[in-house]
């Protein structure tokens, strides 16, 4: 049996040192400041370290029945602070605030917080309060941010829904199938998408015209769309709007004009205008003979109604025998007030199937027969990822929502997988370690902002949300070298 170590006598002036000095560094740690009001004898007392934060003077004043401790307070705090000192005092006991003081040095407005407690003689009465105080200045500034941010973040998700709502009803009205709803629906959902992740990766402050059109045609059909203009950098709702725009331009002319053929071309140019605003041509050739709709779908009126108003300016179409032609004019309250800088690296396009028309089904995207193991943590985007790869003919040998769900499944029989990069909130990093260790390759798939680079480093392909399934099956495709 071991013999318990005797704990050594410590003298009780030690004791006192010992503890004294503890709550000492902690108040330093703590960034705080100490108080004391002698009730007894009518005095203040404000320690050096309160000094500093608050710019009183350090010793004992006056008290002047306590009112000297509000002396400094923010006249709009001063009533609401008084009835939470004296109901704590003469509650529990103590108390705990947040309130603005001015500093009587140079004048600055802090935000405070102080605690304090009341000290009860033997007999009963409280004869004194001791306390301390934080500046927290910092933090409410923070609070206010983040307040300021939900707020925003409220309001935007607030109109994108709106927006989306919006879109849905108006592309139902003007539809004749489902099928073709669809399709229509989600081009649009995912040219918001585009104009979204330009907006996120210059916090919200703009996006250059540039960038907007390398988004909605940079992969439609390799070397058939060019864009060229000076840097413009447009407000959120202008990216939005002509985001839009060039989205239902560009469908157009993958259904039915010069992005149908391999003839076909588009030219994209945008100029400033000298009294503000600009002005944007999309000029097609090489394509089919051109001729007038008989009918209006809901992209012409979002075009041709909805677009110029919301940029400013007007949007005019012109149905050419030789191609569609389109002027795009904005005036100066599309731009943005200040200049900004991506803060990431910008993707360099979707797909034509990515906005809403196609040529033919996958086309060299040919995943027959490929075995394919989903991990996807919302259950309703794994069935409709898993129905779309079945029907373009893989086989999903099974659907993981989690980490530790994935690593049972990785003894299954499967080709590639993809990987959610986030799981409820934990990384899906150990899932492809262990895939990249038995060699099967894998795809991320992943709703944070592109940064060009695979997470973890791995050389993955990266498919960002919201994808549909032929951005997946390209990328399945890739992973897999055919």
């Amino acid at each position: 049996m071991v013999e318990p170590v005797p704990t050594p006598e410590i003298h009780p002036d030690e004791k006192l040192a010992i503890e004294q000095g503890r709550a000492a560094l902690a108040l330093t740690a703590a960034v705080m400041g100490e108080f004391e009001w002698d009730i007894a004898a009518n005095l203040f007392i404000v320690s050096p370290r309160m000094a500093d934060i608050t710019g009183l003077a350090v010793g004992p004043m006056d008290a002047e029945g306590g009112a000297a401790a509000y002396r400094f307070v923010h006249p709009d705090d001063l009533g609401a602070l008084q009835v939470e000192v004296e109901e704590g005092l003469n509650g529990e006991g103590r108390y705990e605030a947040r309130y603005r003081m001015i500093r009587p040095d140079d004048g600055r407005t802090l935000w405070m917080y102080s605690a304090a407690l009341a000290v009860a003689s033997p007999e009963g009465p409280v004869r004194r309060v001791i306390g301390v105080v934080r500046d927290i200045s910092t933090l409410k500034t923070l609070e206010d941010e983040r307040e300021a941010l939900v707020a925003e973040l409220d309001h935007r998700v607030k109109n994108v829904l709106a927006s989306v709502q919006s879109l849905a009803a108006q592309s139902a009205r003007k539809t004749v199938s489902l099928d073709s709803f669809l399709k229509t629906l989600r081009g649009r959902l995912d040219a918001m998408a585009s104009a979204h992740t330009l907006l996120t990766a210059t916090r919200w402050r703009g996006a250059e015209i540039g960038h907007i059109a390398a988004a909605e045609l940079g992969g439609i059909a390799c070397g058939q769309a060019r864009w060229q203009g000076p840097p413009i950098l447009l407000n959120p709702r202008a990216t939005n709007a002509l985001t839009l725009a060039l989205h239902e331009l560009a469908t157009n002319a993958v259904k039915y004009g010069a992005l149908s053929t391999e003839p076909g071309r588009v030219d994209v140019a945008w100029a400033a205008c000298p009294a503000g605003g600009f002005e944007l041509t999309w000029i097609e050739r090489g394509g089919p003979p051109v001729t007038a709709p008989v009918r209006h779908g809901f992209g012409s009126t979002l075009l041709e109604r909805v677009t110029g108003r919301e940029l400013g300016g007007s949007v005019v179409v012109e149905y050419l025998p030789d191609g569609v032609r389109a002027a795009v004019r904005a005036d100066a309250s599309a731009l943005a007030d200040t200049p900004s800088s991506p803060t990431a690296t910008l993707a360099s396009g979707r797909s034509a199937e990515a906005i809403g028309a196609s040529r033919g089904e996958l086309g060299d995207q040919d995943i027959r027969g490929v075995r394919v193991l989903l991990v996807e943590d919302s259950i309703l985007l794994a069935l409709e990822l898993e129905a779309g790869l079945t029907e373009a003919g893989a086989i999903v040998v099974g659907s993981a929502a989690d980490v530790e769900e994935a690593r049972g499944m990785l003894s299954l029989a499967f080709d590639v997988a993809v990987l959610d990069v986030n799981l409820n909130g934990e990384m899906v990093t150990p899932v492809a370690q262990a895939l990249a260790a038995k060699q099967v390759p894998f795809i991320f798939a992943t709703g944070y902002g592109d940064t060009g680079l695979a997470p973890g480093g791995f050389d993955a392909p990266v498919v960002r949300k919201p994808y549909n399934v032929h951005q997946i099956a390209a990328a399945l495709v890739t992973a897999l070298g055919r």
